[in-house]
């Protein structure tokens, strides 16, 4: 291919990309869609981490709000005492665990029975089936929580989604829960709503079925040495520390996937140098081609 062609063919990608961006958000403003806002996570990048207080918060908001409706039926209650989540203690973890009933048995008389949880339990369902689930929310499902911020994301489109790549931004899917969280409103004047039906500004079609679940002073955080929560016991840090919550349940080694990558990215460096002057030696002794055979 000619310096011409290439040079052609790389003005009508970039015109493409253009067009395509266009038109994405000429969809985006025609449906009256909200982009979530890019929030500051201790987990970004390739070096970020957990914070465990917050993870420990999201866990109760998880709890006390959230648990009554989603299941987690991918995280066992051990889980929250291993290295890389929340940390807790392996008797505060037996002691969580023991708050909840989890259905087990036959028994010796073939029954099933209600026990109190243990530490190698998964996460109960607070339904019984799928069934039972819609007919208590008005026909929707609640989504499963334990890989719910993996499954939800956005498009940022052209030229962000390039851009990501470098930055290596991930976070659509705890930008886009929070979001939602924080995002209910009073529909606008002339919307009418069906009965089991809110008003939420991030969510696609604005129409969601899950009520507003969260209000300031509605989970009560640990305290400080003056008496007052460590932090803000609104929605919005509530919405924060679930949301990092939910992203550790989806991904519970993150922290030690990092480690393994940058230890691993010298060896690529040196590898990558090990191949270049490879070929450069052993080239340097083949013919240019230019002869004819």
């Amino acid at each position: 291919m000619s310096r011409t062609s290439l040079r052609l063919a790389l003005a009508g990608l970039a015109a493409g990309l253009a067009a395509s961006a266009l038109s994405l958000t000429a969809v985006r403003a025609a449906e009256g869609r909200v982009e979530p806002p890019a929030l500051s996570w201790s987990f970004s990048g390739p070096v970020g981490k957990f914070d465990r207080a917050q993870l420990q918060r999201g866990y109760k908001v998880y709890k006390e709000v959230c648990a009554s409706c989603h299941a987690a039926s991918l995280v066992r209650f051990r889980n929250l005492a291993q290295p890389g989540g929340p940390e807790f203690t392996v008797g505060q973890v037996n002691a969580l665990a023991a708050t909840y009933q989890v259905k087990d048995g036959p028994n010796e008389t073939g029954e099933m029975f209600d026990r109190p949880g243990r530490a190698a339990d998964a996460f109960p369902s607070p339904f019984a089936n799928e069934q039972a689930a819609r007919a208590a929310n008005g026909g929707a499902y609640p989504p499963d929580f334990s890989v719910l911020a993996k499954a939800r994301t956005y498009e940022r489109g052209f030229p962000r989604f390039v851009f990501d790549i470098f930055t290596q931004y991930q976070e659509q899917g705890p930008d886009y829960i929070h979001a939602l969280m924080v995002g209910y409103e009073e529909p606008p004047a002339g919307t009418t709503l069906l009965p089991g039906q809110y008003w939420n500004k991030y969510m696609p079609g604005h129409l969601i079925a899950m009520p507003k679940p969260l209000n300031d002073g509605q989970v009560e955080y640990p305290k400080g040495a003056d008496g007052q929560p460590q932090v803000p016991e609104t929605i919005d840090q509530y919405a924060r520390d679930v949301s990092a919550f939910m992203v550790w349940m989806a991904e519970p080694h993150m922290e030690q996937r990092k480690r393994i990558a940058l230890w691993f990215m010298p060896f690529l460096v040196i590898f990558a140098f090990l191949l270049y002057f490879s070929k450069k030696r052993i080239w340097a002794r083949m013919p240019d081609g230019s002869a004819t055979h």
